[in-house]
């Protein structure tokens, strides 16, 4: 007989609350095995694939793309046992409702005491069969069960919550997602009285919020509807924007501006692209500029510490986390380059282009972006010369790269064109302070005017 099992929405391992719910992978009546990618989810920091639990086939999913899910709230049903080869369980109502023993942990697929099964992403349901909710295009809904004398409302169906419910003739029972149900709950619609605009007849979160919403006047309506657009605040848009708020309300920041001359290290680059082992590598000035930083930093470690207001200490790091700045469709991300500073030019090129091309493709893991000692963020490639970058949270400094420009230069006295560009660093004046500043960002300066000074460090 058929086994139907839900999977929740889970934690990630991030501190996890809620995840938006990007892309679908499977539909209802797909066949699905242990660990396939059924589903891609945008929590506060990047794009997450989750894989199936089990072995079956989707019977229902419990969660629309584009919707928000708290974790714990089950998005997809699976029945195990399609084929009904596996016996039926005798009744045993008693034993259902004894409490499940203490979990241990078990390889994937073992069968944990209480009757939960170990999978890649948690124990799954406890044992039991989940019962479908009735949809409003299957045939004879009711018809399975003995007909009663006179209708009766579905026991399962949840209880109308506004004054004076409309009846269910036939035992009607309205379709609507868990989350949708405890909206329409929390604002006391009844479902009963809705008409769904989904797939199938199915209430979403838009007809609930609909049912309450005063009606507008037609001015409001054409001025609303033609000039402007509302998107809700969440996923990395949201996280970005407390996280800048955090760090440019508690680190008093300062920003330092320096114009360099980087004709010689544009002369480099051009060099470098002809020799052979740079031939198949993406050289751009960016690589440069971060090997500057991880160079500097030996100078002027301040820059690469980090306050901890809550031990009382500055935790000063051996090692530099390079964070690089990146626009996506989703938002503003900064992955990291771990161990920069261990890394040659030609290493530091290839991260570079490895990392950019896999936060364009949203594909950037929680991981890659925690931990970072120090970031650049490069606003050149926007054709910008320079700004005043607010600190990543948990840093103490950020470097602007901008854009590189053929501008008038004085050489040896003489007035001539040469390969500008501006450099801007914001700084945590708790942990550095004027003169280190300006030493950091002379060195980069330095590094970047002309290579030749790296061999000094």
């Amino acid at each position: 007989m058929p086994q139907f099992k839900q999977f929740s929405m889970p934690d990630t391992a991030e501190g996890l609350t809620e995840a938006e719910i990007l892309t679908w992978h499977v539909k209802p009546g797909d066949a699905v095995k242990v660990n396939q990618i059924i589903l891609e989810i945008e929590t506060a920091k990047a794009a997450v694939e989750l894989p199936c639990p089990w072995d079956g086939v989707v019977t229902e999913l419990l969660a629309e793309v584009g919707q928000t899910v708290e974790v714990g709230t089950p998005i997809i049903t699976i029945d195990v046992d399609p084929s009904g080869a596996s016996p039926a369980p005798a009744p045993a109502p008693a034993a259902a409702a004894a409490p499940a023993p203490a979990e241990s942990n078990g390889k994937i697929g073992e069968e944990m005491p209480g009757g939960r099964i170990a999978t890649l992403v948690g124990y799954g349901p406890r044992s039991g069969s989940a019962k479908r909710r009735p949809r409003k295009d299957a045939p004879a809904p009711v018809a399975a069960a003995p007909a009663p004398a006179t209708p009766v409302a579905t026991p399962a169906a949840p209880a109308p919550v506004a004054p004076e419910p409309v009846a269910a003739p036939g035992g009607y029972v309205p379709l609507a997602k868990p989350p949708v149900r405890k909206l329409a709950k929390d604002l006391g619609v009844d479902l009963y009285a809705l008409s769904g605009s989904g797939p199938g007849g199915v209430i979403t979160r838009e007809d609930v919020e609909q049912a309450v919403a005063p009606a507008p006047t037609v001015p409001s309506v054409v001025d609303s509807g033609a000039r402007e657009r509302r998107v809700p605040i969440k996923g990395v848009r949201k996280a970005t924007a407390q996280a800048m708020v955090d760090s440019a309300f508690t680190a008093p920041h300062v920003t330092e501006f320096l114009t360099v001359d980087v004709t010689p290290m544009m002369e480099l680059r051009a060099r470098l692209k002809n020799a052979p082992e740079f031939r198949d590598v993406k050289l751009t000035p960016l690589a440069f500029a971060a090997k500057a930083v991880v160079l500097a930093v030996r100078r002027t470690p301040d820059v690469n510490a980090t306050w901890d207001a809550e031990a009382g200490e500055i935790v000063y790091k051996d090692y530099v986390h390079l964070g690089i700045a990146a626009a996506t469709p989703r938002g503003l991300v900064v992955p990291k380059v771990r161990d920069a500073d261990r890394m040659s030019l030609k290493e530091l090129a290839v991260a570079l282009d490895n990392l950019a091309t896999t936060a364009r493709d949203g594909k950037t893991t929680p991981a890659d972006m925690m931990g970072g000692t120090f970031t650049i963020t490069n606003v050149g490639v926007f054709g910008v010369d320079t700004g005043t970058p607010i600190i990543n949270p948990g840093e103490s400094a950020i470097l602007a790269f901008g854009a590189i420009r053929d501008m008038p230069w004085v050489v040896d006295g003489q007035v001539v064109p040469r390969k500008v560009c501006q450099l801007a660093l914001s700084f945590d004046h708790r942990v550095v302070d004027g003169q280190q500043g300006s030493q950091f960002l002379a060195d980069v300066g330095a590094l970047l005017a002309d290579p030749g000074v790296a061999m000094t460090y």
